[in-house]
């Protein structure tokens, strides 16, 4: 006999952010999960110590994680302006280029003068350098959104994508501040400082935190192996990677909370009216340039600190990193994972971020099983192509013609899924999500 239907019985328990203990548990595992598979923690199990998710550990796969921390929050924002306020927009790479030469600028020193030399910097911690980037990068969309707004559907995506290219001029044009993109601009690194200001070169010293350099497990991780007693055993010394990683999923889960916190407030709610019926939220009293403003204002900071952790994260960008295929990759998060939904964005940009590593890791695979003979040798040798007159799909390096390298690949799935999602699951991955959840709650019941 089953119990007591868990029911809402208020308005507060409905839009409550963790309304039932299932989603409370879930949530408690995942931030776990995330803070022990990257240190690379071992479970006891009876003599044998084994680490089950060891290969997260790595350098290659910590940088995955913290990209797809940094994408999450520029993601976050898009699904802002495009997924509550209904705004269609493919200049999201522009703003995203605005908060990451902000952070350049007040984060790192100037360098020497020189035909390609940054000469701007003023070498100032991360809390400052950090906010800023997002301040400057919402004020920047508060000043376009008035144009933006007068426009809808088509013709305010082809405006917002006049945006990327003039970014793309202007980061060009402007060498002082960029660095041109023969040398590029190099960007501070994410070290939490009190104060201290980077001069000639030389790194900003200060009593912080040094997240670049080896040192022992941080003490506030400690409360894991209390947690969870002898099955945990972390390791007594933390890499950089692993410093910085768990530095930007802290920044990632602060964004997520205030995103999802958002679809809760009158703002939000206004957001939401002006996507459904524009005409229907004026009159019910909601400003729609107003909102449409604000939903531009905030994106765009989403944007700003996160083009500001990119450029920390990876160390140089050149003007070119901030093209049309950045937005679109941007538009393929919200798209695949489902527009509107904090949940959908972040299983996108997972999905997103990952889909390199694995089409690259698949290719190689196709690689090697070409010459090892065989029935899949056959298939691998129809599907890679080595060389001319060979009409493979996957080409195995650069420079092979015909065939799709890795890069050029991954722009041919994202229009493809970008399709198959469109039309036949909209919702994206939260819509597959919330079927198989749906189908679970009901059964043994189909209804």
């Amino acid at each position: 006999m089953r119990g007591r239907p868990n029911l809402y019985v208020s308005y507060q328990e409905e839009q409550a952010l963790l309304p039932t203990w299932t989603k409370r548990v879930v949530l408690a595992l995942f931030a776990l999960g995330a803070v022990f598979i990257p240190l690379g923690g071992a479970i006891e199990v009876g003599e044998r110590v084994i680490q089950p998710f060891g290969f997260l550990a790595d350098g290659d796969w910590l940088r995955i994680l913290g990209l797809v921390a940094i994408t999450a929050v520029g993601a976050l924002g898009l699904n802002i302006l495009t997924g509550l306020a209904g705004q269609v927009s493919l200049g999201h790479a522009f703003f995203i280029g605005i908060g990451a030469y902000t952070a350049a600028v007040l984060g790192s020193p100037a360098a020497e003068a020189g035909v390609f030399a940054a000469r701007w910097g003023a070498g100032l911690p991360v809390w400052v350098w950090l906010p800023a980037a997002g301040i400057v990068a919402a004020g920047v969309g508060a000043l376009v959104a008035p144009t933006a707004v007068r426009v809808r559907g088509l013709y305010l995506a082809f405006v917002n994508l006049g945006l990327v290219f003039i970014g793309e001029w202007m980061f060009r044009t402007f060498v002082s501040v960029t660095g041109g993109s023969q040398s590029g601009r190099g960007f501070p690194p994410l070290n939490l400082r009190l104060w201290g200001i980077a001069r000639d070169g030389q790194p900003a010293t200060g009593p912080g935190l040094d997240l670049a350099s080896d040192g022992p497990t941080w003490a506030p991780l400690a409360w894991l192996d209390w947690l969870l007693g002898p099955l945990i055993n972390l390791p007594d010394e933390m890499s950089g990677e692993v410093k910085v990683y768990l530095a930007l999923t802290a920044i990632a889960a602060v964004f997520v909370l205030l995103a999802k916190n958002l679809q809760r407030t009158r703002i939000g709610r206004s957001f939401m009216a002006v996507r459904d019926r524009d005409i229907a939220a004026e009159v019910m009293g909601v400003a729609d340039a107003a909102a449409k403003t604000k939903a531009f204002a905030i994106s765009s900071f989403y944007a700003g600190v996160s083009g500001a952790l990119l450029g920390s994260f990876v160390g140089r960008l050149i003007p070119e990193s901030f093209g049309l295929d950045l937005s679109v990759q941007f538009v393929a998060i919200i798209l695949i994972g489902g527009a509107g939904t904090v949940v959908g964005t972040l299983l996108g940009t997972v999905f997103v971020v990952v889909l390199p590593r694995l089409v690259q890791d698949f290719s190689l695979w196709l690689t090697d099983a070409v010459g090892e003979g065989g029935f899949l040798a056959g298939i691998a040798d129809a599907v890679v192509s080595t060389g001319s007159g060979d009409f493979g799909i996957v080409a195995t390096s650069q420079g092979v013609t015909p065939g799709l390298n890795v890069a050029q690949l991954n722009f041919v799935l994202y229009g493809v899924l970008i399709i198959i999602f469109l039309i036949f699951e909209p919702l994206g991955l939260y819509g597959i999500w919330i079927r198989i959840r749906n189908y679970w709650k009901a059964w043994p019941f189909t209804y």
